[in-house]
């Protein structure tokens, strides 16, 4: 019932801006425009909300009414993926990528040009061009990044947010170094969806290079005995195995390939050092 509420409470909100600011602007058709796109993307919040659920819908509802108008439809957002679980993933990532975008105060041209190339490689010129502008859209909003993270904890699997936390390195390295700033956003963001601390210390080392990376990689200290090494290998293969975020689309398996070849070198890196079989 409460949640029925807030989503009769987000829409009733929407409509009440939308006759505020169309009765007050009335007679400058260049205010009511810049109106009509904020009311486009208030209603869309309430859209999004009833259609994607929690804050995530809300924020990219916002967004594509923005970008629509307000009679956007599920058309608009076939670029997302063709299921729920593809636009939910979507849209989980062009939320957190924005927040991390943001993390050091600016959103550098780097970054930006990281996520275009990610989408393009990924899911081809068209969709691209559509993320890159919802993603536009998205950096302009106030992210609230616990509830954001809470939510993508509670739907989606775990191999998928692993794959989440890969990309958002991806993002924060593409400058050529990873600030401290972004670590800690994307530290907050693993803890906010469940994510444990070693797989989330295994995915940072794949980007923030030290002296025992390998080791950190597969979850483990180099005191550990060649049977620990062994163990601790074949569960980070498992739970990051492209397969496991194959239902996402070819294009994301595509993607979490690079973090099992990175698991992978390690291993080998490892058993060269020991001289394991």
């Amino acid at each position: 019932m409460g949640r029925y509420i807030g989503i009769i409470a987000v829409v009733f909100i929407a409509y009440m801006f939308y006759k505020a600011f169309k009765n007050k602007r009335q007679g400058a058709d260049n205010q009511l425009h810049a109106n009509g796109g904020c009311s486009s993307g208030l209603i869309g919040a309430g859209i999004g909300f009833i259609i994607g659920g929690g804050p995530i819908g809300a924020i990219i509802g916002y967004a594509l009414g923005t970008i629509f108008g307000n009679n956007y439809t599920k058309e608009d957002t076939k670029f997302m993926g063709e299921n729920s679980r593809q636009q939910d993933f979507s849209a989980s990532l062009l939320v957190l990528s924005a927040a991390v975008m943001k993390a050091d105060g600016t959103v550098k041209k780097s970054e930006l040009d990281y996520v275009k190339r990610f989408f393009l490689q990924n899911f081809g010129q068209e969709q691209a061009e559509k993320y890159i502008l919802t993603l536009r859209e998205v950096l302009k909003q106030d992210i609230q990044i616990a509830d954001v993270s809470r939510q993508i904890g509670r739907y989606m699997d775990y191999s998928s947010r692993l794959q989440l936390l890969h990309y958002l390195f991806g993002i924060a390295s593409a400058d050529g170094q990873v600030h401290e700033n972004e670590v800690s956003v994307i530290e907050t963001i693993a803890r906010y969806m469940n994510v444990y601390t070693s797989d989330f210390e295994s995915i940072k080392a794949m980007f923030v290079k030290k002296f025992d990376d390998a080791y950190t990689i597969l979850g483990i200290d180099a005191s550990a005995s060649d049977d620990e090494v062994k163990r601790a290998y074949r569960e980070m293969a498992k739970k990051n195995h492209p397969d496991k975020v194959s239902y996402l689309g070819e294009d994301v398996r595509k993607a979490a390939e690079k973090k099992f070849q990175e698991i992978n070198d390690a291993y080998d890196k490892i058993k060269k050092q020991r001289g394991m079989v």
